[in-house]
């Protein structure tokens, strides 16, 4: 961590993002749990979640391109500035009592557009910040500890929030909390190697490239893959929880926030240890294993009527896709050439966060037909044929890393 960490830029961008995703986990856990107010609906749970995410799974393909000839850091102080204004405009609407579903809908979508560019370009940015390609394990190993903190920090003040003084107040403060990331990239100053973004005439022929690129070289194929069917089958798992609280669990706002914070400690708790591991050699192995501890932990969870074994298994599920998404991440960007970085990080994207929506709207809609519970055992179920399919193709992945860190060393 020292690496990253003596890095003036690496300090103020991860002091300003850890500050800026406690309040977005706030926002996340009390707008479902004011969609299940309002509405008392799994497939209207799914259907918010999917708008929020859907524009990712659309439009990502290319933010990849023009991130690659964009400078990064614009796009983050414009992307976090329209973020900050949307969780404003909510806490208006709620605190005011002007709020519906519609409202809620409409407003999910707008930050899925945001999210379509920003997640991207903050990917590929910690690489810029980064700068000497042997640290970007490291570096994303420490954003993964920083949004697991938010992810346990956020969810239990959301609980306490909440079950005190309403919805609304969690999208205040979420608003507010955008001040400390917009000030931080403002402060932010990149070598001149870092500032230069090649014009591209043809967008759409370098796209094609790109995927032509992922298609020829399998081993980023099947990592993509892979971190696709587990945003689809597990990630939905959070936007049913108000479910479980509710109905299962007998609890309320503040069962929601417990349950959410077990799962990002289970997160942090990955990360941690993605940071003292420091190697970048054996990632190829942690991917199937952990998808696998995934679908296990998720069959455990969704047949589970004890408050105790919902926790223990919600932080295992934190755990195990902690480790999943960063393994994932970090093998990308290892293996990922900088010239195509933007567009392959545009990929992760739609598997880490355009397919979550697929997944939230698939699984309510399930949900109102078969019950959480069959619904999350049947997911979880896939996701451990799923990392049986992927551990076949450990050995040709860890020679592929080797050759990389080879080459860098």
């Amino acid at each position: 961590m020292k690496l990253v960490l003596r890095s003036k830029n690496c300090r103020l961008f991860f002091t300003g993002q850890g500050i800026s995703l406690i309040g977005t986990w706030m926002t996340k856990v009390a707008a479902g749990w004011l969609v299940y107010q309002l509405t008392h609906s799994a497939l209207l749970l799914g259907l918010v979640a999917f708008t929020d995410d859907i524009a990712s799974l659309l439009l990502a393909p290319f933010t990849g391109v023009f991130l690659d000839q964009w400078n990064r850091q614009r796009v983050l102080i414009i992307t976090q500035t329209f973020a900050m204004l949307h969780a404003l405009s909510l806490a208006v609407l709620t605190l005011t009592g002007n709020i519906n579903i519609y409202g809620m809908i409409a407003l999910s979508l707008c930050q899925g557009c945001i999210k379509a560019f920003d997640v991207p370009a903050r990917q590929v940015f910690i690489a810029e910040i980064v700068e000497n390609k042997p640290e970007i394990g490291e570096a994303i190993a420490l954003n993964s500890f920083i949004i697991s903190s938010g992810r346990l920090l956020g969810p239990a003040l959301a609980g306490i929030a909440i079950a005190q003084l309403g919805s609304g107040l969690c999208f205040l403060i979420d608003g507010l909390t955008y001040l400390f990331i917009i000030a931080a990239l403002l402060l932010i100053q990149l070598s001149a190697k870092n500032n230069h973004y090649p014009k591209v005439d043809r967008p759409w022929k370098k796209l094609q490239r790109g995927f032509a690129y992922v298609v020829k070289f399998s081993d980023l194929g099947w990592i993509l893959l892979l971190l696709g069917l587990v945003s689809f089958m597990a990630m939905p798992y959070a936007s049913l929880a108000p479910i479980f609280a509710k109905e299962i669990l007998q609890g309320n706002a503040e069962t929601l926030g417990f349950l959410l914070s077990f799962a990002g400690l289970g997160s942090l708790t990955g990360s941690i240890y993605l940071i003292w591991r420091k190697r970048i050699l054996g990632l190829e192995k942690i991917i199937p294993l952990s998808t696998g501890l995934a679908g296990l932990s998720l069959m455990i969870f969704s047949q589970s009527e004890n408050l105790l074994i919902s926790l223990i298994s919600l932080y295992l599920i934190g755990l195990a896709l902690s480790l999943q998404v960063a393994s994932s991440n970090t093998m990308l960007q290892i293996l990922s050439p900088d010239d195509k970085r933007g567009r392959i990080m545009s990929l992760f994207t739609i598997a880490f966060i355009g397919m979550t929506p697929l997944g939230n709207l698939f699984s309510g809609f399930v949900s109102d037909r078969l019950g959480v519970v069959t619904t999350l055992t049947i997911n979880g179920l896939i996701c451990l044929i799923a990392a049986a399919i992927f551990s076949q193709q450990v050995h040709p992945l860890k020679r592929s890393l080797k050759r990389m860190v080879s080459s860098e060393s």
